[in-house]
Formats: structure tokens, C-alpha cells, sequence
């Protein structure tokens, strides 16, 4: 709540957050009119290879933070896409959007 900058990131399985985000999201309920005014990035991984894929997930999260939460900014999305293996992502440009993006919040 007293945070200026949320991030939400999920593996993405089958056009989905996985279970442990959705469970997070769904647990603010008692609070969530007090997380306002704040920053968010979606942080995204999957083995698709096609970012327009995981289009259905950035909704969801959009879902969240436009429709239920007043006075958010999106502030980006980060795609880290073809990771299939434990460890991939760190050779991903997502890796390195993701660092820097951290960096200068």
C-alpha cells in the first residue's frame, strides 16, 4: 500500500498468469481501494515466442490496475518471450529492459 511502484510478473502458461499472481490479486480485495496513484510494470516470461500471444494476460493484469484501481499508470510491459529452459531469460533483451527498467524507477 505504501508503495510508489508495483510489479507484477508471471511465467505465462497457456495464455494465463499463473496461479500465485492471480491467488495475489484476488487476496487485495480487503485493500485494494487503497493501492492508488501508483506506478506498474508487467513483467512477462513464456516459451511463445510471439508477444501477441501473451496479449490475453496483459489484459487480465490491465484488468486489475485500470478497471479496479484508481489513479494507476501502466509504465510498461516487458515481453521476455522464448524462454523454455530455467535460466534462458537472462539471454533475453527482456532481461536487460527489465534491469534497467528497475534502475530508473
Amino acid at each position: 500500500v505504501q508503495a510508489d511502484v508495483i510489479v507484477l510478473a508471471t511465467p505465462v502458461y497457456f495464455y494465463s498468469m499463473d496461479g500465485q499472481l492471480k491467488t495475489f490479486i484476488d487476496r487485495t480485495v480487503p485493500r485494494y481501494t487503497e493501492i492508488s496513484d501508483k506506478d506498474f510494470y508487467f513483467i512477462l516470461t513464456a516459451a511463445d515466442t510471439q508477444k501477441k500471444n501473451l496479449a490475453r494476460t496483459v489484459e487480465a493484469l490491465r484488468g486489475f490496475t485500470e478497471d479496479c484501481l484508481s489513479g494507476t499508470k501502466e509504465k510498461a510491459v516487458i515481453y521476455g518471450t522464448g524462454a523454455w529452459q530455467m535460466g534462458e531469460i537472462k539471454n533475453t533483451p527482456a532481461f536487460k529492459e527489465a534491469y534497467l527498467a528497475g534502475k530508473n524507477c
